[in-house]
């Protein structure tokens, strides 16, 4: 009932760096999207074995089994015609944690702009070989706030360079489509509010208060700046107030 529909394989090249969770080549770094992206997208869809939903009553076949679950609205989200406010477990986190980021960032509400759509709901312009139809993605609007983008695009380039999901800025109607990747993104959450290792506690979300720096953080938490980055797929120092970062607790 999950599976998918067969795809295009990936370049040797490319699965290999997928697969040892490397930035993959052409891949959408730069968020510009490529056939690369795509082919990550439908391989990581292929090994959760999605289906790749064809109908409004396959929609609510999924629902009604728990392999789709609704998508709320919150005081840090709003949907935006949205036809189908259902989607995967994993992505109705993604958007719930990143809705409280990214209202605490910029002072927004993160707006959804479409979720699950099945394969006779596509629209026009949509790629035959979109995964919005398998559950995974989900469309975010492009904010008029170069603040709230530059914050959005920094955080949706460092979960890609963790393999955690594919991200690509749209231009026709301006959004975001992520890609969310289940298990890796489940794992990522895990290591994020768990225990990481014997050596240390775990690694605990901290919001970013006005005037902290990843110096100030580090010296407070007993780690290093260099952690802090690496544990956070941070390219640079830079920081928001909002901002949610996991840092590591030492016993």
């Amino acid at each position: 009932m999950t599976g998918s529909r067969r795809r295009s394989p990936l370049s040797f090249v490319a699965l290999c760096a997928a697969l040892a969770g490397l930035p993959h080549p052409g891949g959408a770094q730069s968020l510009q999207g490529s056939q690369a992206s795509l082919d990550v997208q439908n391989r990581v869809a292929r090994e959760h074995d999605f289906t790749y939903i064809s109908t409004d009553g396959q929609v609510t076949r999924f629902v009604g089994a728990g392999y789709l679950v609704r998508i709320g609205e919150s005081a840090d989200v709003q949907l935006h015609a949205v036809s189908f406010p259902y989607a995967r477990p994993e992505v109705e986190v993604f958007v719930r944690r990143l809705g409280s980021q990214y209202r605490a960032a910029c002072g927004e509400k993160l707006v959804v702009t479409s979720l699950t759509r099945p394969l006779t709901r596509q629209p026009r312009n949509a790629s035959d070989r979109s995964v919005h139809p398998t559950g995974m993605a989900v469309d975010l609007r492009r904010s008029g706030s170069q603040t709230c983008r530059a914050w959005l695009e920094d955080l949706l380039l460092s979960l890609e360079r963790g393999g955690i999901l594919e991200a690509t800025r749209e231009r026709f109607p301006p959004h975001y489509h992520v890609a969310v990747f289940p298990r890796t993104y489940a794992a990522y959450v895990d290591r994020m509010t768990s225990n990481a290792s014997a050596t240390d506690a775990g690694v605990r979300e901290y919001r970013v208060r006005p005037g902290d720096s990843l110096w100030a953080i580090a010296r407070e938490h007993g780690t290093t700046v260099d952690r802090l980055k690496t544990e956070n797929g941070l390219r640079s120092s830079v920081i928001f107030a909002g901002q949610v970062i996991g840092v590591p607790v030492t016993r």
